[in-house]
């Protein structure tokens, strides 16, 4: 019959077993009052470091919610005033084109047409919507104005408005619709 090899398997149970009994002891031995306040001092400090970037996050999240809300509000309507805009344009091309003979003959529906557009930039103003209305000889501002075309047109001054297209509009700080203007090229 072959021998039982139980022996030595059991010596090295009880030899694990006298490991095992050694490592919970030293970790059951009663520690130093200076190492257990150091050992709270530094679970103290690992929580509070916790807490305050947590603070922060909540603050960092608390500003960008206020942020975005503050822009949807300014800007949330661009899209609708970019789209009016062209209404704007039709009421003033109607009343430039206005004769007086026509004032005369039409005074109620001219002055109807008037107050429309009145109202429409009062209703403009309200929502942040500010008018940019360039003149004939004021300078080209990339940010405002858009150049349609250029001409050397003789007694004026390279980068001049020359003439306006159409005016532009702002919605707060940002451009709806840029003034389409002509520019003068002459360097004479």
């Amino acid at each position: 019959m072959a021998q039982s090899k139980e022996g030595p398997f059991l010596d090295d149970v009880e030899q694990a077993e006298e490991e095992e009994h050694a490592a919970t002891t030293e970790e059951d031995a009663p520690e130093s009052p200076e190492h257990q306040i150091e050992s709270l001092r530094a679970e103290r400090d690992a929580f509070q470091d916790k807490f305050m970037r947590a603070l922060a996050d909540a603050e960092n999240a608390r500003k960008r919610a206020q942020r975005e809300r503050t822009e949807a509000e300014n800007y949330g309507g661009s899209k609708l005033a970019r789209d009016i805009l062209p209404v704007y344009d039709n009421l003033k091309r109607a009343v430039e084109t206005v004769t007086d003979e026509q004032r005369k003959e039409a005074a109620a529906l001219i002055e109807g047409v008037e107050l429309t557009m009145r109202e429409l930039v009062n209703v403009f103003s309200k929502h942040g919507i500010q008018v940019i209305d360039p003149q004939v000889g004021d300078k080209f501002d990339p940010k405002q104005h858009e150049a349609m075309f250029e001409a050397p047109v003789p007694g004026t001054k390279a980068g001049e408005i020359i003439q306006v297209s159409a005016q532009g509009f702002i919605l707060y700080d940002r451009i709806l619709r840029p003034a389409q203007v002509g520019v003068s090229s002459f360097t004479g």
